[in-house]
This record gives C-alpha cells, structure tokens and sequence, in this order.
C-alpha cells in the first residue's frame, strides 16, 4: 500500500504558490530539453511583448547593413584611405606581374583583382622623380673628375621638373585613355573598360622598370646606356599592350591600332625625354693646346743704296 502511495502524483504547494504571485514569469519542463535544434520556443506573457527581442535585433542588424553600404564622400580622408590598404606581399606581387609581361596575361585580372591601389604607383612615382634628379647629378659630377674643365653646379631644379614630368604622365595619360575607352564604350556595347583607378594602377607600375634602368644609366657607356633604355621600354610597354589588349579588341581595328600606337609612342617620348634632358650627352674631353713658343720678330738690316750719278 505505501509503494502505491509513493507512485501516486503530487502536488508542491511551493511552486503553485510562487506561480500564482508570478504569473508573468516563464517555466522550463523537460519537453523543452526535447525541443528540436532547428525550432525556437517562444514565451508569451500576460505583457505582450510577443518577439520583441526580435523586432530588436533585425532593426539593429538593418542599422549596421546601410551604416556599411554608406561610402564617404571624396572630399573625405577616409575616402582615400581605402586606396592605400595593401600589404607588403601585394605591392611585390604587382611589381613583380610588371616585370615579367606575358601574352595572355592581364595585369588587371591576375594581379589587381578589382582591388586597384594608389599607393605603389604614388611612391613608384616618387622614387622614380628623386633617382632621376640624383642620377642626372651624378652623371655631370662623374663626368668632371674625368675632365676638370668641366664646371658643375648643383641643378635642384631637376627635382621639380622630375616630379611634375613623372607624375603628369601617370595621371593625365591614364585619364585620357580612360575617357577615350568610356566614349568608345558607348559607341561598342561590347567593350567593357577598367576603371579609372585600374587604369592609373597599371601605369603606375609600369614606370617602376625605369628606376633600376637610370641607375645604370650612370655607366658611361653610350651604346650600354640605349641597351638598358631598349629593354626597360620594351617590358613596359608589353605590359601595357597586354593587359588594354583584352580591352581594345572589341572595338575596330583601325581604332585599336591607332590607341595602341599611342600608347607606345607617349611611352617611348617619356623615356627618351629623361634620357636627353637628364642624361644630356657631355661635351667631349677638353684638351688644352700646348704654349707655342714665340719669337722676337728678325732684325731687318737694310742695306745702303749707292748714289746714282748726276748726269752733267
């Protein structure tokens, strides 16, 4: 009999009354231990304040999704700043797909990868103007320990000159050729042309084969110093008909003919202006004439005419 007694249900007086205080407050049985992973269980009180939490929560996080779509103005710092946050490893692997061209090869697809960056091509610029006007120096103090007649004077203006050259071309070039893809584009519905920043990013690079190349341009050598130029020239310019090849196609072939061309050409004018105007070839060595020794003019001695005779 008591083994039936102890079988039977009871009662806690305890939790009717705590509930009967409280009835807003929520209980957990056992079948909530049982409630599947895929399911929420929902507690609804006497308040009403049915998914609160939720409206909550997706307001919060619908906050946060227009607070990241919000980009800053360009008039702002941290507009610019997106453009420089690139790592060690992306700068060198971009230099090095400048380099070493390939056919087939887009600079923009395999190296940039639609995150085009301004701060290689800024201090590829920068170094590139300073080597010019440090080399363009040295090449005239190298050239007077040669020949002492030969007077140098510190030129600090080829700083400036070097600076507003190098980076004139690296952007007033690209933002022509960007303009001329854009108006093109909307001749051919097919041609589908990088955007401004891609378009500066490639030229950028593709100047940073001229600094080792003015470095040995201080080798007095002429014939030395137009191999290094030929060569730099070369891979630059490969590398700029290569990745605006995939671009240019799509239009007519006189047309791409005619901007490729000139892309080689405002290349090779570049190279060969700070070849001439930095490099200017020296006069030859001075050689001074030996002193001739001069002499006292001769004595002239004249000799006495006899007297004619007077005829009588």
């Amino acid at each position: 009999m008591a083994a039936a007694d102890e079988l039977a249900f009871h009662e806690f007086e305890e939790a009717t009354n705590l509930l009967a205080e409280t009835p807003d407050v929520a209980t957990t049985s056992i079948s909530d231990q049982l409630t599947p992973k895929g399911h929420v269980a929902v507690a609804v009180g006497s308040g009403g304040s049915y998914g609160a939490e939720d409206e909550v929560e997706e307001s919060d996080k619908t906050a946060l999704l227009q607070e990241e779509k919000q980009q800053p103005g360009f008039w702002t710092f941290s507009y610019y700043q997106s453009f420089f946050d690139v790592d060690t490893l992306q700068v060198l692997d971009r230099i090095k797909g400048s380099l070493l061209p390939r056919p087939g090869h887009s600079f923009v697809r395999h190296h940039l990868r639609n995150r085009p960056d301004l701060y290689g091509p800024f201090w590829i610029c920068a170094t590139l103007a300073f080597v010019l006007a440090i080399t363009g120096n040295l090449t005239i103090v190298l050239a007077q320990r040669r020949d002492p007649s030969i007077h140098y004077g510190p030129q600090f203006h080829k700083v400036t000159v070097a600076g507003i050259t190098i980076y004139c071309y690296a952007w007033l070039v690209p933002l022509a050729l960007w303009a001329f893809l854009q108006w093109r584009k909307g001749i051919r519905e097919r041609m589908g042309p990088y955007t401004f920043l891609e378009t500066v990013c490639v030229y950028g690079y593709s100047l940073f084969i001229f600094i080792p190349t003015v470095v040995l341009w201080l080798i007095p050598v002429p014939w030395l110093q137009w191999l290094f130029g030929a060569l730099a020239l070369a891979l630059s310019t490969a590398g700029l008909v290569f990745t605006l090849w995939p671009i240019v196609r799509e239009d007519t072939r006189l047309v791409a003919s005619v901007l490729l061309s000139a892309v080689i050409l405002l290349h090779a004018l570049l190279a060969m202006g700070c070849k001439f105007y930095f490099f200017q070839p020296l006069p030859p060595e001075h050689v001074a004439p030996p002193p001739q020794a001069t002499s006292l003019p001769p004595t002239i001695f004249l000799t006495p005419t006899p007297p004619r005779p007077v005829a009588t």
